[in-house]
């Protein structure tokens, strides 16, 4: 299985997108001046666009290694080839160990490379549709939102999203 890995932050402030307004006029985004956090942790396989996604308060490596063991039980004994980035969460000692001891081999995006990872693509797209602009009463709710919206999206489409399918993309030739 060849997998790619991200997580995103959800805050209960939304983010600001352009929007509709009267001419002359502010967009109004009313916000409850309370704010806070989730980490939904993202797995795609990229031949196939079975996605796994995990919920979680931090990102820490404990967080991850959450998100690692989720993976090997989806997959069960298959081996696992897991794309990333180096994220001090990845890339804990206890990350690692615990990578290795589940047959998960890590493979490191570039440092800075957001680009060459989508599932920033599909976390983009998901944000810009459930949470520009409109603040969420409860974090818990939104960030529940996010995923089932992300799980509704059939796994061929979240290959097109993501631009997995395209045929620029970075890995098109081992896929």
């Amino acid at each position: 299985m060849l997998v790619i890995e991200d997580e995103t932050d959800l805050l209960l402030f939304p983010p600001l997108r352009a929007g509709w307004a009267l001419r002359g006029q502010p967009a109004e985004v009313v916000l409850s001046g309370f704010n806070a956090r989730r980490v939904i942790f993202g797995g795609m396989n990229l031949r196939t666009g079975r996605r796994l996604f995990l919920v979680r308060e931090r990102q820490r490596s404990g967080d991850f290694q959450v998100f690692l063991r989720a993976l090997r039980k989806q997959y069960g004994k298959r081996p696992i080839v897991l794309i990333l980035d180096e994220d001090t969460s990845h890339t804990a000692k206890s990350s690692v160990a615990l990578a290795q001891q589940l047959n998960i081999t890590l493979l490191w995006l570039p440092k800075r490379s957001p680009e060459l990872n989508p599932m920033d693509t599909l976390w983009g797209q998901a944000k810009d549709l459930l949470l520009a602009n409109r603040q969420y009463a409860d974090i818990d709710k939104q960030a529940a939102r996010f995923v089932v919206y992300l799980k509704s999206v059939s796994d061929k489409e979240a290959l097109r999203l993501s631009g997995v399918l395209s045929g620029k993309f970075w890995l098109r030739s081992v896929l």
